[in-house]
């Protein structure tokens, strides 16, 4: 956790304009299932409408200004890993600035119940990585083949791989007039290329 916390990363940049993704933030919710940890949690994006809608979502966030809007909104709220264990992890948009990436999804691999699924969301193909990257604090974006391969050395077994396709300068457009094409797109050529890239695992035993 140390990682997050020493990259650099404030976790402010960028993370006000998610929450205008209806759309979006929606599709990645109904990804999700009881007893949730989203690791990186920043604002809250993901885990405000969970919390809303009933689920336990616990949190971990290093950023101790969004900690405490977070859990001033009633989340639970840590700076650190904690030893439970839950049902499902996700992380959207933080292996990135981690050096130790490697590491920390064993790290939280090891946080999965058995029959537990982690779901990651990274930026994809290093040939788009841009000033805009070194600016958030983005230290690579993925390719399929080579985080599918981290996914399963940290003992667990992917279930999907996908490339998938969001911009978040034009992010609010995006979630009115595109997102709904953009998903069929996924189906399509989801295997072969995108800005970004999902992967969903599973815990064995």
């Amino acid at each position: 956790m140390s990682e997050l916390a020493s990259s650099g990363y404030s976790g402010t940049d960028n993370l006000e304009a998610m929450e205008a993704a209806r759309r979006y933030n929606a599709f990645l919710c109904g990804l999700v299932a009881d007893r949730i940890l989203d690791f990186g949690v920043g604002a809250g994006t993901l885990a405000r409408p969970l919390f809303a809608a009933g689920w336990r979502v616990d949190c971990v966030e290093p950023d101790r200004a969004l900690r405490d809007r977070l859990t001033a909104a009633g989340l639970n709220a840590r700076a650190e890993l904690s030893a439970e264990r839950y049902l499902l992890i996700y992380t959207v948009n933080v292996l990135e600035h981690i050096a130790d990436d490697a590491g920390m999804v064993a790290a939280l691999g090891e946080r999965l119940a058995p029959g537990g699924c982690p779901l990651v969301y990274v930026p994809a193909c290093a040939l788009l990585f841009t000033s805009m990257d070194v600016k958030v604090g983005h230290l690579r974006r993925y390719r399929r083949r080579a985080l599918t391969a981290l996914v399963e050395r940290a003992g667990l077994r992917v279930e999907t791989a996908a490339y998938c396709d969001i911009n978040q300068r034009t992010l609010i457009a995006y979630d009115r007039w595109v997102f709904p094409l953009s998903r069929l797109l996924d189906r399509a050529v989801g295997r072969w290329f995108g800005k970004n890239l999902r992967v969903v695992a599973r815990r064995d035993g």
